[in-house]
């Protein structure tokens, strides 16, 4: 591999984990903070791609779509916490259970109502077209998305760092109690840290519409990928979502350049390399 291929794989590598931070962002919020094991977060993926599919081709409009999607994918996910979530606190193994059976009814009402063909999704005309960077095209659209993933995150960070909102969400996590007996309405908090997160993952799969195209399946993959990058950077922190979500966009697109035979096996292979190092992951919630 050249110097010049290697710069536009380092940049596809970033856009990659860009998207996967947004994916792993929120299952971290709600599996490090929440303590609920959501393994439907790759549907409420797909579901915000394929619904913004349809606003693109309904009203023409991308940016519509970019606003409308997480919204309603994090009212379908606020739904559910409310009504079922909600009664399954620190059950795990039914969490685990409720999840997963959601995630194959939401995956085949999906694929009844928008088809099981790959779909494809245009870019905003805007951001079309591509630029030279060291003499090879690169889309305009994708670098875009390495600012759009950088914003996010440092938006996300503060949010939950540095504003009261943050802090009352930290502090319900450690004294849920304490923070009730406040005068703070704790299930309001988590419903909202859980339509965050969900409304997070409809939103990466809006963005990530015209770079991965949508099809069948593609909830359980980026799914995976993303529980990787949480037990790697760690849960509850995104901080740590982002280095993980680096590592392993970065590792997944180098592979699949080089390795292309054994890019899964690198993946797993990071994921098992830092179990051992820090069992936590790198920068777990006590560590953070």
């Amino acid at each position: 591999m050249n110097f010049d291929t290697l710069v536009i794989q380092l940049l596809n590598g970033l856009v990659f984990s860009l998207l996967l931070f947004l994916m792993a962002a929120g299952l971290s919020l709600i599996l490090g903070l929440m303590d609920v094991v959501n393994l439907a977060h790759g549907a409420f993926y797909l579901l915000g791609g394929y619904v913004g599919l349809s606003m693109i081709r309904w009203f023409g409009s991308f940016w519509l779509a970019l606003f409308i999607a997480p919204l309603v994918a994090g009212a379908v996910g606020l739904l559910l916490q409310i009504l079922f979530l909600r009664r399954l606190q620190s059950r795990h193994l039914d969490q685990v259970l409720f999840t997963f059976g959601l995630a194959l009814i939401a995956a085949d009402l999906m694929r009844w109502n928008w088809g099981a063909y790959v779909e494809s999704v245009s870019p905003p005309p805007q951001l079309s077209g591509a630029v030279f960077i060291l003499g090879n095209q690169f889309p305009i659209y994708r670098l875009s998305l390495i600012a759009f993933g950088v914003l996010m995150a440092a938006a996300l960070i503060l949010l939950m760092e540095r504003t009261r909102i943050g802090a009352t969400v930290r502090a319900g996590v450690s004294d849920a109690e304490l923070v009730s007996g406040l005068g703070i309405n704790i299930n309001r908090v988590f419903a909202a840290v859980f339509f965050l997160g969900t409304a997070l993952a409809a939103l990466a799969g809006v963005a990530a519409g015209p770079v991965t195209s949508l099809y069948p399946g593609l909830d359980f993959e980026i799914l995976i990928l993303a529980l990787v990058v949480v037990v790697i950077g760690g849960m509850g922190t995104l901080r740590g979502a982002l280095l993980g979500a680096i590592l392993v966009g970065m590792t997944d697109t180098l592979g699949k350049a080089v390795i292309p035979e054994f890019s899964l096996f690198v993946i797993f292979a990071l994921m098992a390399i830092v179990l051992l190092v820090r069992p936590r992951g790198l920068l777990s919630q006590k560590e953070a």
